[in-house]
């Protein structure tokens, strides 16, 4: 059980991952890197569409700023704020069981992360976190303008097909196929299952129609070989630990056994990047067991499944960025106790 449930969400980041690197990279070509250019210089931007990207529910927006992180496109802060603006899937229920109080949540976590994202830059500023034995940036060559969709030459290039066109073709089939007969999502989550199988749609499109250069050179050295086998298989084994080490936990004993240090609790189970254990804060915050300090100094510390794939990326800038989600978490929350409830 643990090694399916651990496999289908493994396969899930990562198909999703590897289609906003796709797409990214082909807007990036297209415009020859200009919205790239843009968003670099201007650092605000990045917090607010980091904040944005981050407050809408579920992970898929904290997927796409590791994306554009993981390509020196946003900074380091940015990815801070997407994460503490991001509470996962538990937003769903948050915004089903109290609607209010959810939307009055987000709300701070926005103010939090942009505020703690812009911090963090100048205290970092000039420190590399990502290695540098892998190119991160968005590459763009002077052939690459206007090829993204060569007219005129599709059908030869079909016709003549490749075997790296071919086998990235058959990837995204059957990420199509496993979400359309729920191994990889389930189709409980119908708006995740829409935005994957429409961003899959349009990879297809893009695999089919650019050139062989656009394809060898940019997806398939850069974004499958060089960050698709290590964002799956650091994803798979740390879902796998940490699945394993809550079979041995017991989390709800946890929380209600301990009311004097809850909010310290509160923080070191945001630092788990799972969604199940959070789910407990939302449940007990909908049946009046924890005060609003709780749920949120919990719900900024946690990112859902959103930071696993910056593990692959760069497993001390992980821990850089859970620790200032934690620090930020533990503050907000104390305030809130202190000086509110």
């Amino acid at each position: 059980m643990i090694l399916t449930d651990s496999l289908k969400i493994a396969l899930m980041v990562t198909s999703f991952v590897f289609i906003m690197m796709l797409l990214i990279e082909y807007v990036n070509v297209a415009t020859q890197g200009m919205w790239q250019n843009l968003l670099k210089r201007n650092r605000w931007a990045q917090y607010f569409i980091a904040a944005f990207l981050g407050a809408v529910p579920g992970c898929m927006g904290a997927f796409s700023v590791v994306a554009l992180y993981s390509h020196n496109v946003v900074s380091f802060g940015a990815l801070v704020t997407a994460m503490i603006a991001t509470s996962g899937d538990e937003a769903f229920v948050m915004f089903s069981l109290f609607p209010l109080k959810a939307a009055i949540l987000t709300s701070i976590m926005v103010f939090a992360g942009i505020a703690a994202g812009y911090f963090t830059d100048i205290a970092l500023s000039g420190r590399k976190i990502l290695p540098d034995n892998i190119s991160h940036e968005f590459e763009v060559h002077a052939d690459d303008y206007c090829l993204c969709f060569p007219k005129g030459q599709i059908l030869r290039q079909l016709k003549n097909i490749s075997f790296q066109r071919v086998l990235l073709i058959i990837i995204l089939i059957l990420i199509l196929c496993g979400t359309a007969y729920d191994f990889i999502i389930s189709r409980t989550f119908n708006w995740i299952n829409t935005t994957v199988t429409v961003s899959a749609l349009f990879a297809l499109f893009v695999i089919l129609t650019v050139p062989e250069h656009f394809l060898e050179e940019h997806l398939w050295e850069h974004i499958l070989k060089q960050h698709i086998p290590g964002l799956f298989l650091w994803t798979f084994g740390a879902l796998i630990v940490f699945s394993v080490i809550s079979e041995f936990i017991d989390l709800d004993h946890l929380v209600n056994s301990h009311e004097s240090i809850l909010l310290v609790i509160a923080v070191l189970i945001g630092i788990i990047p799972e969604s199940g254990p959070h789910m407990l804060f939302v449940t007990f915050y909908a049946n009046g067991s924890i005060p609003f300090s709780i749920l949120l100094a919990n719900s900024i510390v946690q990112d859902g499944h959103g930071a696993l794939p910056l593990i692959s990326l760069s497993k001390r800038g992980f821990l850089i960025l859970k620790l200032i989600n934690a620090v930020t978490g533990f503050l907000v929350g104390l305030f809130c106790v202190c000086c509110i409830e």
